[in-house]
């Protein structure tokens, strides 16, 4: 009863921030083996993510190696500190005091965002920001009701417009907002700005396991060993038992 305790405890915070607002979340559909989807999600990691969030447990040089980056290019286009070595760990220059000041609280290290939240939340989360004047930074989310952090890609989409529905409950009427649409002044267009993001979360996610493409074949290679293995026993068996009989 106690095992199952502890995994249930396990489980259960998973699930919360799977679920998030409770709003459906749409397919990354991410594709690890995608070199040039890794690379354009890293540069965007690093111009619009980089400035706030660090990846301290991820460094540039098995960055470079995995995503087919030379060191040299990396040097020139990844690190933004002058005095940073390849070999470093991916850490930012904002002060941790100073940004739980501007922003409230720390901006979270994102080396295994993906595995917490999972892929299709990140990238639902991140397509569903709208305009709300409301809020510090005047902007809200649709999957992250009341978000603590601005907008940072809206150059890249352009303004995004909330969409609203409006029901009726208890006698009352209640408006929700069920999506965002952008209002064409960004960079990239609505699919543009889809497969931008899905890069990015694409470079998230290997962030999170780097090793897991390696993983998955060799479970191929393990798997195609223990079918062989089981079936050279079965014939040691028979034989074996042959004169037994």
């Amino acid at each position: 009863m106690k095992n199952w305790l502890i995994i249930l405890f396990a489980i259960v915070p998973n699930l919360a921030f799977a679920a998030g607002a409770n709003v459906p979340l749409d397919e990354a559909n991410n594709d690890l083996s995608d070199k040039a989807s890794l690379q354009n999600g890293a540069k965007l990691f690093v111009n619009y993510c980089f400035g706030c969030h660090s990846m301290q447990y991820q460094r540039y040089e098995r960055v470079a190696r995995d995503i087919g980056v030379p060191n040299d290019l990396i040097k020139g286009n990844l690190l933004l500190d002058p005095e940073a070595k390849v070999g470093d760990l991916m850490f930012n220059a904002m002060p941790e005091k100073s940004a739980a000041k501007w922003f409230g609280a720390p901006p979270p290290d994102l080396t295994l965002v993906a595995r917490v939240r999972g892929t299709d939340w990140l990238y639902t989360y991140l397509r569903s920001f709208y305009v709300d004047p409301s809020r510090p930074f005047g902007v809200n989310n649709v999957v992250f009701p009341n978000v603590g952090m601005p907008h940072v890609l809206e150059e890249l989409q352009g303004i995004p417009n909330p969409i609203v529905e409006t029901h009726t409950v208890n006698g009352e009427e209640v408006s929700k907002v069920v999506g965002t649409k952008s209002d064409g002044t960004g960079e990239l267009n609505t699919e543009e700005y889809d497969d931008a993001i899905r890069d990015l979360v694409n470079f998230l996610e290997y962030s999170g396991d780097p090793v897991k493409l390696e993983r998955h074949a060799i479970g191929w290679w393990v798997m195609g060993f223990l079918v062989i293995f089981t079936i050279v026993v079965v014939l040691l068996k028979k034989e074996y038992w042959r004169d037994v009989h």
